[in-house]
């Protein structure tokens, strides 16, 4: 009788589990880094229901509306590099806090901008608000990649990041359930005198108020434990002479090729996940004529779909190369989207919900991979890959386009053209010899 086939595990995986997902003494701290996840999480996807939000409450155009977007991917963008500086000078720890601090700032904004009923002011609240989670999130990522084995980087991010889309289905729920269903509806306000319709405003953005000071108090107790709590990671304020003296951290990074196409297929992925989720509400209504009342829910659908999966996903980790798992994946996403695109009905919306299960890995997983091995560069590496969030402010409206003109459907061809870059990425890592090194730091004591 023949023997049974043992297969064995490849060596980098068995040595991580070895080493453990967290160094010793850094579970709790590693649990409270992770609650920032979820925070962030919340309060951005409550960002994307202030569009509609305010449209009806100022009676404004589509255009004025979309600024919630451009003022919260604007101050990503404009905070990541003075996030690395801050990592860099302070430490991983100062700039959590740093960013914690600013985004329960701009929480508690909130308050006075419903006060003054100025658009304006809202728009300033929500900026200070992303300013700080831009912060948070351009220091929190590689924060948790500093706290175990390089071995293990790559799931212990993918794993922290599975709380991100806890909060974000709180945050489309506290949308759902404690503002939209209560908001005065439009045909209303059009027979309102002008001290009415001021009088109904006020009462909407109540609305908006009770979500947003719910967030503040939340980052304010996350700030308050990791404050008072000592975190000793072995990164934090290490230099080495000759690689600070080879060249600036920006020209280094320019010419590593594995970083520059991380950021490009990072750019590329959050795009492609921007553009699947705000226009699924949109294909269920226009390709299958699913009633507005339910249309929702798909996305929902899609969004508890992206949670299950990254937990799904953080467990593949330990057993197939991250490279791998994310090719596999970044083809998967193609077939989907391509499926929304030829197939405009009923499985053509459920390839649109679909796409999640491709998109759940990607963002953590090439986080990791782009960063590795740079060493002291990895704070501005950081903060470069969280500048191509901008990818989500500028996908959509090339999408939106393309459905303008050819029909919602035909814009899947957007997602499943910037899947395809994230599938090559994938494919030039594992065909590619480099020397890897720790992904935080290099020569450190554990």
């Amino acid at each position: 009788m023949s023997r049974p086939t043992v297969i064995k595990p490849e060596p980098e995986l068995e040595s991580s589990r070895k080493k453990g997902l967290v160094y010793p003494g850094l579970t709790v701290p590693f649990i409270l880094v992770v609650t920032c996840f979820a925070a962030w999480g919340s309060a951005a996807n409550l960002t994307d229901v202030l569009v509609g939000v305010f449209k009806h409450i100022f009676l404004m155009t589509h255009f004025q509306s979309a600024l919630v977007q451009f003022a919260y991917y604007g101050a990503y963008f404009a905070l990541a590099i003075p996030a690395a500086l801050i990592n860099k000078r302070f430490g991983y720890k100062v700039g959590v806090l740093t960013g914690l601090g600013l985004a329960t700032v701009g929480g508690f904004l909130f308050i006075p901008a419903g006060m003054v009923l100025e658009y304006g002011f809202f728009l300033i609240a929500l900026f200070v608000l992303a300013a700080g989670l831009s912060i948070l999130e351009t220091s929190a990522n590689p924060f948790v990649i500093s706290m175990g084995p390089e071995a293990t980087a790559t799931q212990r991010l993918n794993l922290a990041q599975a709380f991100n889309p806890v909060g974000a289905n709180v945050g489309v729920l506290l949308g759902a359930v404690l503002i939209l269903p209560n908001i005065t509806p439009e045909d209303q306000k059009a027979e309102m005198s002008a001290q009415q319709l001021e009088a109904s405003q006020e009462s909407d953005l109540s609305l908006v108020l009770g979500p947003y000071t719910g967030i503040a108090i939340a980052l304010l107790l996350i700030w308050l434990l990791i404050a008072f709590r000592k975190i000793n990671v072995p990164d934090d304020h290490v230099h080495f002479g000759l690689e600070e003296r080879s060249g600036g951290a920006f020209g280094r990074l320019w010419h590593n090729r594995h970083y520059r196409f991380g950021v490009v297929a990072q750019f590329l992925n959050v795009g492609a996940q921007v553009c699947a989720w705000s226009f699924t509400i949109q294909y269920a209504q226009d390709v299958v004529d699913v009633p507005a009342s339910q249309a929702g829910w798909y996305l929902q659908a899609s969004l508890i779909l992206f949670l299950i999966s990254r937990f799904v996903m953080t467990y593949l980790l330990g057993i197939i190369r991250p490279t791998k798992l994310l090719f596999a994946m970044g083809l998967l996403g193609v077939v989907l989207s391509l499926v929304a695109v030829v197939s405009p009905n009923m499985i053509g919306l459920i390839a649109v919900v679909a796409i999640s299960v491709s998109l759940s890995l990607m963002f953590p997983t090439i986080y990791g991979v782009a960063l590795q091995g740079l060493g002291t560069d990895t704070k501005f590496g950081a903060a470069g890959l969280v500048m191509a969030i901008l990818g989500g402010a500028l996908m959509p409206p090339i999408m939106g386009l393309i459905m303008d003109s050819s029909g919602t459907a035909a814009g899947f061809i957007v997602p499943a053209l910037c899947l395809a870059v994230v599938a090559a990425y994938a494919l030039f890592d594992l065909r590619s010899k480099r020397h890897t090194g720790p992904l935080v730091t290099e020569g450190a004591s554990h």
